[in-house]
């Protein structure tokens, strides 16, 4: 894929104007996010005209076990206006393909149907709700251009705004093969809700990641993971924005630089590092830094701890930072499969 994404919000990008030029979009809505791709076919993949992220989230509120599960009106209000801006880009650029999908938020939430009529009726948009191993499978395929040959197995995370979701890959034949897929209730804006506080202690933030390695063991008990990781070479890729804000800050990157840390190792020991570092300073030195920011400042180190407890669950060692997942196995499949769309020789 292509490095050279428009990442502006105000669709400044140059239209597709031709046949050979077919644009093709991929949008995912979830817990925290709204993030858009639109791409046209290329010889190594596809090349990204477009993008738009936003952070709305749409989960607000359902992190508590006692509130009801409905997305709240001004949840409601935020996602449907970045939403419209996802529209706009994609007649803008005369899309010719497109797959709009919604994952953990819309998957729980009681009034999900009526926000799904409510997003058409007002952007024109089809939201697609997809389950978790649907999920898992666009993730892996987005991922395939980062998975090391050499590797036996393959366990790739993203931890979401709602949810955490974990795929075990088996890479011993000439295509991945994925062998379980799972999704732990829990998330950045789940753990906020739960745990959140301006400034943690190592005690407070030890006792999340124990909650969170509560939750992540019946995976490793079912597929035993951590003795795959003793007997052969096993890879662990991270699709999230935690993960990579993570590799941001261990970089000391004064703006996030997407070509600098998709595809880039960081190592376990760093991960610690870097995530005691954040649980200790409060919300504001949080936002002070500038791949984090104000919004993602209550949310990091519960990311943070997310993270924390798959590396202690799996003692890999060092992941694979991936700033790719769902658009782009969506991507990937709307080339394959949209008449005339076959990549230029």
């Amino acid at each position: 894929m292509s490095g050279n994404a428009c990442s502006d919000s105000k669709g400044s990008c140059a239209p597709c104007s031709t046949a050979e030029s077919a644009c093709f979009a991929a949008l995912d809505l979830g817990t925290n996010n709204c993030r858009l791709l639109i791409a046209t076919p290329a010889a190594d993949g596809f090349e990204v005209i477009d993008a738009f992220s936003r952070i709305v989230r749409l989960g607000e509120g359902m992190g508590d076990p006692e509130d009801p599960l409905v997305l709240s009106e001004p949840a409601m209000r935020r996602t449907v206006k970045a939403l419209r801006v996802c529209a706009s880009k994609m007649r803008r650029h005369g899309v010719k393909a497109a797959r709009c999908v919604a994952t953990e938020a819309c998957r729980r939430a009681d009034n999900a149907s009526g926000f799904l009529r409510r997003v058409k009726r007002q952007t024109g948009l089809e939201l697609e709700v997809i389950t978790c191993d649907e999920e898992a499978e666009l993730a892996v395929s987005g991922c395939t251009p980062l998975i090391d040959p050499d590797a036996s197995h393959a366990l790739i995370f993203d931890i979401g705004g709602g949810s955490t979701e974990l795929t075990w890959v088996d890479l011993s034949g000439t295509r991945a093969q994925v062998l379980a897929a799972h999704s732990i209730p829990c998330g950045v804006i789940t753990l906020a809700e739960r745990f959140g506080r301006d400034r943690f202690t190592l005690e407070e933030y030890d006792t999340m990641i124990g909650h969170i390695a509560d939750m992540v063991a019946p995976f490793e008990e079912r597929h035993q993971v951590s003795r795959t990781i003793r007997n052969g070479k096993v890879q662990m890729i991270g699709t999230s924005g935690t993960v990579t804000t993570l590799a941001g800050v261990d970089m000391d990157l004064q703006r996030y630089d997407r070509a600098r840390v998709d595809g880039t190792a960081l190592a376990f020991d760093r991960v610690a590092k870097v995530s005691r570092d954040l649980a200790l300073l409060d919300l504001n030195g949080r936002a002070a830094h500038p791949c984090i920011g104000r919004n993602r400042a209550d949310l990091v180190v519960g990311g943070c701890a997310l993270l924390e407890a798959m590396c202690r669950t799996w003692p890999v060692g060092a992941l694979t930072v991936a700033d790719r997942g769902v658009r782009e196995g969506i991507l990937y499949d709307l080339m394959a499969t949209t008449p005339s769309s076959a990549h230029p020789s």
